[in-house]
């Protein structure tokens, strides 16, 4: 009687070719050769496996499983589905496009998605606002793969699906085999991306269209090789659920606290309603929330107001007319959208006049305070004695020889002397006026050059 590791007390070894334990206690083969295992089929042929990788992988592989069946279970008929899956399409919006190098902002997304001008600092430079304006195109064309690809795009999907699904053992495992198949055979992101989301419904893995792509596993610091990916890329989608998870309680309970605000009213009020639907729509007007709970534009209008005021609804678009309202956790979709131009106030219509500003004067001078005598004589007016007494003898000269002029005599007769240390009968030549220029001048006053 030998014992077998899995069918326990038999006669003779298993039949299938697995190993027996004889009685003292050694494995034994039967001598077939072993089956493959999910493992096998998994990495490449010739790969080394060693038992500490193995662990990793069905670690990872557990994680991710379990956090996948967590989250479907919570998805299951969830009123706020809509709401979930506008949240999380954003977020791995924002997710993919920083594993690729582009930094973005969801809200700037979700406000391109309803066609709202972004709000722009009017310090940004022209450089500045075009790489915001990229990246929100950026963020819309991956919007797009997961969403609503168009032709082309539709057929590269298409062509990692059957990529996806011809890759083995399936399920996660086939999934992280197909992706890194994908990518190292020179595929591009995107269209794996949207297979990825479509591959978990199609494997029941996920009845929502979820968008799980493990975009972190691709970033720079990601591994290399192949086992180790394999791990990392499990790793990813097990935490990008769990946040998902987290998402879906946040917006539960908003929804709920929203509906605590609203109790207390009359029996016939529709208040509680109208907060249901807030919650499941991402964005509605006061027409949408009208023909949903079946009353007039004016009342929704109102309540919606109502909502703004107690803090349980957003308005998004800072505007009169085609008003968008979202819950409380839109808030930063306001802070993202520029609000409309609007005239100033007593201002009637066309350009603004030009007026003229003067520019405030800057008032009289203020007098300096008057010197001290000690301080008056501190200062050192000998060039200035030097050079008003060589002007006072230019006149005195230019007098006498327009003098000279007037009566006949030839003109340059006189000389001016000049001042200095050395002998006073040196003098220097005067030039000569004209006659016209001689009725132009006035006699100057006469200057006491010794007076201080």
């Amino acid at each position: 009687m030998r014992e077998s590791r899995t069918y326990g007390s038999v006669r003779g070894a298993p039949s299938d070719g697995r190993p027996y334990r004889d009685p003292g206690g050694q494995f034994i083969s039967s001598g077939r050769s072993r089956r493959p295992v999910m493992r096998d089929s998994l990495l490449r042929p010739g790969s080394p496996s060693s038992p500490r990788s193995d662990v990793a992988l069905f670690a990872a592989h557990e994680r991710a499983a379990g956090a996948i069946a967590r989250l479907d279970q919570a998805l299951d008929h969830h009123p706020l589905l809509p709401a979930f899956l506008h949240r999380a399409r954003l977020e791995a919006v924002r997710r993919q496009a920083a594993v690729d190098g582009r930094s973005i902002d969801p809200w700037h997304l979700a406000a391109v998605l309803e066609g709202l001008r972004l709000r722009m600092d009017h310090a940004l430079r022209i450089v500045d606002r075009g790489e915001i304006f990229e990246a929100a195109r950026t963020a819309l064309a991956l919007h797009q793969w997961i969403t609503e690809p168009d032709f082309d795009q539709e057929g590269e999907v298409q062509a990692a699906e059957r990529h996806l699904a011809a890759a083995l053992p399936g399920g996660l495992l086939g999934a992280a085999e197909g992706a890194w198949s994908w990518l190292q055979g020179g595929g591009t992101r995107p269209p794996i991306r949207a297979a990825l989301i479509r591959f978990w419904g199609k494997r029941r893995l996920l009845r929502v269209p979820v968008p799980l792509t493990g975009p972190r596993a691709l970033r720079a610091e990601a591994p290399t090789e192949h086992p180790d990916w394999v791990v990392a890329f499990l790793e990813e989608v097990a935490a990008e659920a769990t946040d998902y998870l987290e998402l879906l309680r946040g917006l539960e309970h908003g929804w709920l606290a929203a509906r605590g605000k609203t109790t207390g009213r009359r029996r016939t009020s529709q208040a509680t309603l109208a907060v249901d639907v807030l919650a499941v729509t991402p964005l509605l007007s006061a027409t949408t929330l009208a023909g949903a709970i079946g009353m007039s534009v004016k009342c929704a209008t109102e309540l919606l107001d109502r909502f703004v005021a107690a803090d349980v609804a957003v308005e998004g678009t800072h505007r009169s007319a085609r008003r968008l309202f979202g819950r409380k956790g839109m808030t930063p979709l306001g802070e993202a959208v520029r609000p409309p131009y609007r005239p100033e106030p007593n201002r009637g219509r066309g350009r603004p006049r030009v007026v003229a500003t003067e520019e405030p004067s800057a008032g009289p001078a203020v007098p300096m305070p008057p010197l001290t005598p000690v301080a008056r004589r501190s200062f050192d007016y000998s060039d200035l004695e030097h050079s008003m007494a060589q002007l006072d003898l230019v006149l005195r000269q230019t007098r006498r020889s327009l003098d000279a002029q007037a009566r006949g005599a030839p003109a340059g007769a006189g000389s001016i002397p000049a001042l200095g240390d050395g002998d006073a009968s040196e003098a220097a030549p005067v030039p000569a006026i004209d006659a016209g220029d001689a009725r132009d001048c006035k006699a100057a006053p006469k200057w006491d050059h010794t007076a201080k």
